[in-house]
């Protein structure tokens, strides 16, 4: 039986993790990234154990989040993520995003949000563990896939929000452009202003017209320990 661990993300809302599914940093990042509103219906594909639908629960909470996972072990973890936090408003979902599911809210969502994997298949190190295999290289999915689903969501002027690493920079863009998503907005992530990106975030608009805005860079650390702006995207909404 796998076992959980509950970490704290408010003084009422934790997020569930185990050695099959974990979260880490970028999952912060993105949801703060994806400006998320009250009103929005929101779907966040290859969920995992759902920490990005439970960060979003932490301060004005959008109306509807569906939380999507093709593993049934990451959909359990997510429910009891859901049960410990007592929240509403996330719905999770066992499904193939690459099919979506019966019933899917197409062309009426006005949030998609993505932590894909990051690695193409055979490359780099492949965990022996098949949950974190399928988290890291794009065994049952690609970003082509992620792009195409969040396209079939998407109303139109809808946004898809993700992270990737910089070396897939290039994949990410065409992968949207493909599919009737234009980027938008960009910003990478660096730990301190020494270093080279690690991560970037990226955002498109469903059947906009071309023009990204390249935003200031955001750092990890400073010289004090963890940034200003890391200690206000890590502290939101806390009670």
């Amino acid at each position: 039986m796998t076992e959980y661990k509950y970490e704290k993300l408010t003084n009422k809302i934790y997020g569930c993790a185990s050695s099959e599914h974990r979260f880490g940093t970028d999952a912060f990042l993105l949801a703060d990234f994806s400006q998320y509103r009250r009103k929005d219906k929101v779907c966040d594909l290859g969920t995992g154990c759902g920490i990005i639908p439970l960060i979003m629960q932490k301060q004005s909470p959008p109306e509807v989040i569906y939380a999507v996972d093709i593993q049934k072990g990451a959909i359990e973890q997510l429910k009891a993520g859901i049960e410990k936090s007592q929240v509403s408003g996330i719905v999770p979902i066992c499904a193939d995003l690459k099919e979506l599911w019966e019933n899917a809210p197409i062309g009426r969502l006005d949030l998609v949000t993505c932590n894909p994997p990051y690695k193409a298949v055979n490359a780099g190190f492949e965990s022996t563990i098949t949950a974190q295999r399928i988290a890291r290289h794009e065994i049952m999915c690609n970003i082509d896939d992620v792009c195409r689903s969040a396209e079939k969501l998407l109303k139109f002027g809808g946004r898809l929000c993700l992270c990737n690493r910089p070396e897939r920079l290039a994949d990410v863009i065409c992968a949207m452009r493909n599919n009737n998503i234009e980027p938008k907005r960009i910003r990478f992530v660096s730990k301190n202003p020494e270093s080279s990106p690690w991560l970037f975030l990226i955002e498109g608009k469903k059947g906009s017209k071309p023009f990204m805005q390249i935003e200031t860079q955001l750092y990890i650390r400073n010289e004090n320990g963890f940034s200003d702006e890391l200690q206000r995207i890590y502290s939101t909404g806390k009670e």
